[in-house]
């Protein structure tokens, strides 16, 4: 009797499908591993107060989501507080890297939560910016257009998979290449950037002369509506917040993370056991900003953890942290540029812009940096490092779409994307959604307590002068 056969005997002597038994065992298995996973993560989070969690402990860690500005607040705040030689070693750049250097105190990279486990987790605090899921969708997909098109305006370049110099000589910087989740997309972009140009030019595609939007251009580059439904999409972006303060990325160092995915994929209702974990690690970090309110998050996050960060090291015996941005050097472990390529032409314009980044208040000397330096400087610094720092990315972004143009990526042609596409943006990061709603209430009370705190304590100068100046 063949096997099919038997399937139909069994179900009609017993009522039960083989077919649905075995993936009644699959969903059985794939619950249980996610569920243990899931409860061993809320376990380690046990314990612990509210005083102790709003100290700054030995190591910070700023888990970076991608597309939620956390770039900004590496260049203009933490490097403007934190020494050169306390930032861990190839910080922010490759997937893989070694956080063992004794003085090591600053760590910010887009690796996940997973990364805790190389790391002393008593002597860590955690903080990250969390975007509204929509806005960091359209966000990745532009920023992997604007990326992958530089490759089309470059003038050497004339394949779509011309590999990367082996040696560069310009600088021991990274490639937005090298970076996770860009070393996966841009490249993905880049080779579907140059088909449609190809075809284009044999003339397979017609230019839309009057394009209605420029997240449908087809001719020209891949639409919004098909890049949120592709495969990679689904591994990398959508959920994207989520899978990273749960630490299950595909660049996850939990031992079974693939397979927990993979479960995950088979049945997403499953991952209301990672949501779970994810709002958890939000409710134990020191500080959860907000792209959207920007400039109460920076004010928050100067004063939550900038004033430690300066505390602590005014009450150190190494030199304060500003004191090696004066001569505006550092590229020896420096993210080259917010989006650069691989080519040498893009690594030193993009080397010479960021380095204009590092603005600072320069004062005599060190000892005078540690006893003067204040809250208050550390925000006029960043908000005039903000300032430079928007006019380069316009300036780049504005070069790097000549590629493709007339697709032209700004607020006026997000407003002209369909509603049911937004919509379907929405359904497939449902998990992002409620961990975006869970780090706005987060975000409130932690605004609300910073507030209440001020009222109640005399304010030091530093915060006078932000209460002063108002949040817009």
């Amino acid at each position: 009797m063949n096997f099919s056969a038997l399937s139909v005997l069994l179900f009609v002597l017993t009522g039960k499908s083989v077919f649905g038994a075995r993936n009644y065992d699959d969903y059985g298995h794939c619950k249980a591993i996610v569920k243990t996973w899931a409860d061993q993560s809320l376990q380690e989070l046990e314990g612990g107060t509210e005083q102790e969690r709003v100290l700054l402990k030995d190591l910070l860690f700023f888990l970076h989501v991608p597309r939620t500005g956390g770039r900004t607040y590496f260049h203009c705040f933490l490097r403007n507080l934190y020494p050169h030689n306390q930032e861990c070693p190839r910080s922010y750049d490759k997937l893989r890297f070694d956080p063992s250097k004794p003085e090591c105190r600053l760590l910010v990279t887009h690796d996940d939560y997973s990364i805790l486990s190389k790391l002393p987790k008593v002597k860590t605090s955690v903080v990250t910016v969390l975007r509204s899921p929509v806005d960091r969708v359209f966000s990745s997909y532009e920023f992997s257009v604007e990326v992958a098109s530089r490759f089309l305006i470059h003038p050497s370049l004339s394949s779509s998979i011309r590999p990367r110099p082996k040696n560069n000589t310009i600088s021991q910087g990274v490639s937005t290449l090298d970076i996770w989740p860009w070393k996966y997309l841009v490249p993905w972009m880049r080779e579907d950037l140059f088909a449609r140009r190809d075809a284009r030019r044999i003339g397979r595609m017609a230019i839309e002369k009057e394009a209605d939007n420029s997240y449908d251009m087809e001719a020209m580059l891949m639409p919004l509506r098909e890049f949120i439904h592709h495969p990679l999409a689904h591994e990398i972006v959508h959920n994207g917040a989520t899978f990273q303060v749960a630490g299950l990325t595909n660049n996850s160092y939990i031992e079974g993370a693939q397979e927990i995915r993979q479960c995950l994929v088979k049945y997403s209702f499953l991952g209301k056991y990672v949501l779970q974990v994810a709002k958890r690690r939000l409710d134990k970090m020191l500080y959860v900003g907000l792209t959207e309110n920007h400039k109460e998050s920076a004010t928050m996050f100067a004063n939550m953890v900038g004033a430690q960060v300066i505390s602590q090291l005014q009450k150190s015996n190494n030199s304060f942290g500003l004191s090696s941005f004066v001569t505006n050097n550092r590229t020896g472990n420096r993210l080259l540029s917010i989006g650069s390529d691989s080519e040498e032409l893009m690594q030193q314009q993009s080397s010479i812009e960021d380095q204009k980044l590092n603005i600072h208040p320069v004062t005599k000397n060190a000892k005078e940096k540690k006893e003067n330096f204040t809250v208050a400087k550390l925000m006029g610094s960043y908000e005039g490092c903000v300032s430079t720092s928007r006019s380069s990315q316009r300036r780049r972004r504005i070069s790097s779409l000549k590629g493709i143009a007339p697709a032209n990526f700004s607020t006026e042609e997000r407003s002209r994307v369909p509603e049911s596409v937004i919509k379907e943006i929405e359904k497939l990061n449902s998990l992002d959604v409620e961990l975006y709603e869970h780090a706005h209430k987060i975000y409130s009370k932690q605004w609300t307590a910073w507030l209440q705190q001020q009222t109640s304590i005399p304010l030091e100068s530093s915060i006078q002068f932000f209460m002063g100046r108002g949040i817009g």
